[in-house]
């Protein structure tokens, strides 16, 4: 990597005694373990949390995926930290990271040099903690990141097919800080840097302890109110019990004055505290804006490539957040439903960091975040959010409080463009296409809607536009907390206006998931029927994959809406969910006689002529590939983008 060599080993945290050394440092402050390799760069969750600590005038050193199948030197040779061990693993949950959907072991980690797998091992947040506490316990322990947010409260593991507790209490880890750490970390440090013992840190906003009332007391705040939720072994023993907890779980996740929560399990008691108010602007851009090197440790020079970093290398993270609220994805109950927008001063410094990268040509692959259009959207009235509980702001309708302007992102986007230095900025990010659809999105200005639209179909697109409308059935759609399929109808009628106005040729490419909590086979084939007859041939579709603290998980598990309590059917089985997804690929030659025979038991030969007909008249909007591209068994593909690096990025998947 010819772009170190500018950089100093010290521009790095610390990995090595030898490098502790070379700073000059006896001792250290905090020492990270995290899953994933060491990149310096913001959209690594581990650089970030060091990065932070170090902006507090702390000694840090962080220990990239220790080995622990060894003597397990990597957790003793840096010592004792003065005030904690952090523990991460990484920026995905582990377990997703390992395992495909249909439970396999995946053959690449994208977040290893070269795509190594097998530096990461299963559930490793807890399984890096409790060395630590063997081997130091006397130290604290820290746990953080995706995998410990996720985990922070009883919870469904699809992996092991079992209802797990509190990760706090498989990690033996004495807090957990949950959702983006910047805030409580600030706090715990401030506190710890003034004498208070870490074993007295028990109400620090958005973190997590659990506590033996034997032995202590839980703090009174008097400013807070508390919740009690149903007991791990309650849910152990009822599996509606066990959802009907989610609800106040996912509320108190998304409120902007949330109670805290506890929860018996066993003889102690689990104590989740309120989480801070949304960042600000001047918070979000000093996360952004340190010294990040934006690049792997030179430890991995020899290595090889880092999928991850490659992916996001040249790309710009504008926001935290999302609205959406997708029952199956886990990104709100995360980073949460309110938007942390950066500057746009903070963003133009960063683009001009990365267009000054020796390496880099001219193309940004992405300016965005967990949804690319969120950007500086928040409620009109501030009182009214307040109160708020929904977990969606846009299902089942558009809040008529929240302001939905696309003009700040299409100016953001317009801004960067005026670098001399950058020929294309791409949003590789997943676009809302429902809020650029003024029938859906009513309080919207139209134009500004279809400005913003035609700025992306012109600038910021390499040939595909790709959109996740998830399904089109209503019954799933509503359950998935995702509009009517008749609004991406209605955003295609524009997407193609626009195609022909600018002469583009521009493809549609929509995203869509099988095996979905409610979703049925006669839903696929209708799915399969209703997208063939825009003229589409699907080529990227995702078996449901069940992760904690989410809706479709707990329906998955239990069976019943955590909001309605009502039995809900899921498809569960190895062939259930099998058959889901042959409707996807209802042109492959393998797949014709089962649809055709799934088909006529239940009598749907309308649906059948559709899918199945004589002739190949459909072929209006078929693409250009030969083969389609099977994601079932791989929601990461990364190993074969790598074959494609000479070509326009690509997009990010979504999560």
């Amino acid at each position: 990597m010819q772009e170190t060599k500018k950089h100093q080993l010290t521009d790095w945290l610390p990995t090595t005694n030898r490098e502790v050394k070379i700073r000059g440092w006896d001792y250290l402050d905090v020492i990270l373990f995290s899953g994933d390799a060491y990149v310096d760069h913001p959209s690594f969750g581990p650089a970030v949390i060091g990065r932070i600590l170090e902006s507090y005038g702390l000694r840090v050193a962080i220990v990239p995926q220790p080995n622990v199948n060894d003597n397990l030197q990597d957790f003793e040779k840096l010592g004792k930290p003065r005030l904690f061990f952090g523990c991460t693993g990484g920026c995905m949950d582990p377990m997703v990271s390992n395992y495909t959907a249909s439970k396999k072991r995946r053959d690449k980690d994208a977040y290893t040099p070269n795509g190594d797998k097998g530096f990461r091992p299963d559930y490793a947040t807890s399984v890096y903690s409790k060395i630590l506490k063997e081997k130091f316990p006397d130290v604290p322990v820290l746990i953080g990141g995706i995998e410990a947010s996720l985990r922070r409260v009883t919870h469904y593991d699809y992996w092991s097919d079992k209802l797990l507790p509190t990760i706090l209490e498989t990690s033996k880890a004495d807090m957990l800080v949950y959702g983006m750490g910047e805030q409580p970390l600030r706090e715990i440090v401030q506190l710890l840097q003034k004498g208070v013992p870490f074993s007295s840190l028990k109400n620090i906003k958005q973190t997590a302890v659990l506590i033996d009332t034997k032995i202590e007391k839980i703090p009174v705040v008097n400013d807070w109110e508390d919740v009690t939720i149903n007991s791990h072994e309650a849910c152990l023993k009822d599996k509606k019990t066990f959802a009907s907890n989610f609800k106040t779980i996912e509320q108190e996740s998304n409120k902007l004055k949330a109670r805290r929560i506890f929860q018996k399990v066993g003889e102690k008691t689990l104590v989740i505290n309120p989480p801070f108010a949304t960042m600000t602007e001047k918070e979000i851009d000093g996360s952004f804006d340190l010294p990040y090197t934006r690049l792997p440790h030179p430890k991995y020079d020899k290595r090889g490539s880092i999928p991850a970093f490659e992916m996001i290398k040249f790309s710009i993270n504008i926001h935290r957040g999302c609205f959406g609220g997708c029952s199956f994805c886990t990104i709100s109950a995360h980073q949460g439903k309110f938007i942390a927008s950066r500057s746009k001063e903070s963003v133009l410094r960063e683009v001009d960091k990365v267009a000054n990268m020796p390496d880099f040509k001219g193309y940004l692959s992405d300016i965005g975040g967990p949804s690319a259009n969120m950007y500086q959207m928040k409620g009109k009235v501030q009182s009214i959010c307040d109160k708020c509980v929904a977990p969606s702001c846009i299902s089942p309708v558009i809040c008529s409080n929240l302001d939905t302007s696309h003009k700040p992102l299409t100016g953001l986007y317009q801004a960067v463009d005026k670098h001399p230095k950058i020929k294309k900025s791409f949003i590789g990010s997943g676009i809302r296409h429902d809020m650029l659809v003024p029938e859906f999105n009513k309080n919207a200005d139209a134009k500004e809607l279809d400005d913003y639209t035609e700025e992306v179909m012109t600038k910021h697109v390499s040939g595909r536009l790709k959109v996740a409308p998830e399904h089109t059935s209503d019954p799933v759609l509503k359950l998935m907390r995702k509009p009517s399929f008749t609004y991406f109808h209605k955003f295609k009628e524009r997407f193609d206006k626009i195609n022909i106005k600018k002469k583009l040729n521009l493809q549609l490419i929509p995203y869509f998931i099988s095996s979905h909590p409610a979703s049925e086979v006669e839903d696929m084939a209708n799915l399969a029927a209703e997208t063939k007859d825009m003229g589409f041939q699907l080529e990227q579709v995702q078996g449901f994959t069940p992760t904690p603290m989410t809706v479709a998980t707990v329906i998955y598990y239990s069976g019943y809406h955590p909001y309605t309590l009502k039995p809900t059917r899921t498809p569960k089985t190895k062939k259930e969910r099998e058959d889901q997804h042959k409707f996807f690929f209802w042109y492959k030659k393998e797949n014709k006689d089962w649809i055709r025979n799934t088909l006529n038991k239940v009598g749907r030969q309308d649906l059948l002529q559709k899918l199945l007909p004589e002739n190949n008249s459909w072929k209006k909007n078929k693409t250009t590939h030969k083969t389609a591209q099977h994601t079932f068994d791989d929601a990461i593909p990364f190993n074969r983008r790598k074959k494609k690096a000479s070509r326009a990025p690509k997009s990010k998947k979504r999560r």
